[in-house]
């Protein structure tokens, strides 16, 4: 079934037959893309200024259009505006109502630009705003995660590798490791803006215009760094998108690994923390549950992060220049992923704060799995033993603790100069949970004094790039 709705496209001249119904409504965008409105509309207040600038617009012509576009922009803030799936897209449906309002004016708008060039500059404005968000809300969460590090800088829990007890460390410390995961992450957010902050305006269709337009002066009201250089790239890649993308998909993944840990810490095996009740959820079956949904949320919702970032990938792995209906599938997963970027950090900069630690149950798993075992080992080198022989010697020591079902540090010393003759007294110094943290005295160490020295240098880090 057709309809009669040539006439209401901008584009119709070229068409005897009208547009399928069923295809009307599969190939248009403007449910989703309607969102870029405001940049879209940015756009065309730019692209007016410059196109008078060098007069190809009048002075009239350009002040209705600026006008007739700013009250276009309060309609639609107003919910007043009635978007039409048959105008296909965000900027058919606001040129359309720009001409109804403002006349013949409203079609001269047009001039000197394609909506290929046109879609990928309001998707680069949107997502330049929208990085900016995230790296505020970034440095909102690594804030966060460095206070409560440098308030439990002396705070003992159990270090782990393959999920076996290790090393004794401190949760100060451990929150600068997630504090140094998202400081990459920011580095990597801020390196893809330079990437996306490129203007593709003036690229028209795919080769550019004939007009005598001044990209750079269009580029300069739209606060872009310079102009893309070439007409065929500006309009067909949307390598930027998927960078972003990339960054959203470890960034998640890092955020995803700290609910995990989280997840655990709050069960009853691990007992390390507590989340407040604001971030969890119950059961309405089991009325002891208090469920950790919130990390458990976000760890799932990495999983469509990394699906949006291999259908971006797909998307244009096939595509000849320049641009392609293809393309008009870039925005739902790069909407989907800012959103969902922007929540996880949202809840997680909120949550962390909050996040109140089990001292005295971190510090008893720390005594469990021989976690000194290291500093035993350390001690006997220094005692001139060979690192191999002390490794030896310290293992056997263990599995004498294993058999008596004590620790280390509860071994008599007659037991443990049995293993070894150099062993003294002072042994139990090295074997205490305090002295193993406080041994590693070094930058990136454990040890409480390095902790805090650490939180002084991220914050400064922090403060010399907002």
């Amino acid at each position: 079934m057709s309809s009669d709705n040539t006439g209401n496209k901008l584009w119709g001249g070229r068409f005897t037959e009208s547009t399928d119904e069923f295809v009307q409504a599969f190939t248009a965008s403007v449910t989703f893309d309607k969102r870029l409105y405001a940049y879209d509309i940015a756009g065309s207040i730019a692209h007016a200024r410059m196109l008078t600038k060098v007069g190809v617009l009048s002075e009239g012509d350009c002040t209705a259009i600026i006008d007739g576009l700013n009250d276009i922009r309060s309609e639609i803030e107003r919910g007043d505006f009635a978007w039409s799936v048959a105008l296909e897209d965000v900027h058919m449906n606001i040129e359309a109502r720009l001409t109804d309002r403002i006349g013949a004016a409203g079609k001269k708008l047009h001039t000197g630009r394609s909506r290929n060039d046109q879609v990928a500059t309001d998707i680069r404005l949107y997502l330049r705003d929208e990085i900016d968000f995230i790296a505020t809300e970034l440095r909102r969460l690594q804030t966060g995660l460095l206070d409560l590090a440098e308030r439990e800088a002396s705070t003992i829990m159990p270090g782990f590798t393959h999920l076996q007890v290790a090393m004794p460390v401190t949760f100060g410390h451990h929150m600068l490791a997630w504090f140094e995961n998202l400081d990459r992450d920011h580095a990597r957010l801020l390196d893809c803006r330079k990437r996306v902050n490129v203007m593709p305006l003036g690229a028209a269709a795919l080769a550019g215009t004939t007009y005598p337009i001044n990209r750079a002066y269009t580029a300069e009201l739209l606060g872009f760094d310079m102009p893309a250089e070439n007409s065929l790239d500006a309009v067909s890649d949307r390598d930027f998108a998927i960078e972003f993308c990339s960054f959203a998909a470890i960034l998640m993944m890092h955020l995803s690994r700290f609910s995990e840990e989280l997840i655990l810490w709050t069960s009853a095996q691990f007992g390390f923390i507590d989340l407040p009740d604001r971030f969890c959820t119950g059961s309405s079956i089991m009325p002891q549950k208090k469920n950790p949904d919130v990390p458990e949320l976000v760890r799932g919702k990495t999983g469509r992060i990394n699906g949006h970032l291999v259908a971006l990938l797909t998307l244009m792995k096939g595509q000849p220049l320049a641009y392609n209906k293809d393309n008009q599938e870039d925005k739902e997963p790069l909407f989907d992923a800012v959103d969902t970027v922007k929540g996880s950090l949202r809840v997680f900069a909120d949550m962390m704060p909050a996040v109140q630690p089990k001292r005295e149950r971190m510090r008893a798993a720390a005594l469990e799995g021989f976690s000194t075992a290291t500093d035993l080992a350390d001690y006997l080198v220094r005692k001139g033993v060979p690192f191999r022989d002390s490794h030896e010697i310290v293992g056997k020591a263990v599995r004498r603790g294993v058999e008596l079902g004590k620790d280390l540090s509860q071994l008599p010393l007659e037991e443990l100069q049995s293993f070894s003759k150099v062993v003294g007294a002072e042994v139990f110094e090295v074997l205490t949970l305090e002295g193993s943290v406080a041994a590693r005295d070094h930058l990136g160490g454990t040890a409480p004094a390095q902790v805090r020295a650490a939180v002084t240098r991220a914050k400064a880090r922090i403060a010399s790039t907002s």
